[in-house]
């Protein structure tokens, strides 16, 4: 299972490409779907804390991951019929702090 996942990470792109609309419209989604479980301030909630201190040592290509597979067994959805792997791993790099 672990070599999977880091296969799976292989497949992510480096750095997300999105478009500075496409930007406006998946921060609106972190705020709004994010944050309803998350929190909206992301200091947890249903879900855990999103800050960047708590994902301080999360790889942004993980969290990618996550967003696009989910988490079994918990609340936490699949996203990948809705996001790309673009737009996943921007979303992780914002949670992350990292300037857009």
């Amino acid at each position: 299972m672990r070599s999977l996942a880091a296969l799976l990470l292989l497949t992510l792109p480096a750095a997300a490409e999105v478009t500075p609309e496409r930007a406006g419209k998946l921060e609106h989604i972190v705020i709004q779907d994010c944050g309803s479980c998350h929190g909206l301030t992301m200091k947890g909630g249903l879900g855990s804390p999103l800050t960047p201190e708590a994902l301080a040592e999360a790889e942004p290509e993980g969290l990618a991951t996550i967003i696009l597979d989910g988490v079994p067994g918990t609340a936490m959805p699949r996203w990948r019929p809705v996001l790309s792997e673009d737009d996943a791993l921007w979303i992780a790099e914002y949670l992350k702090g990292h300037s857009q």
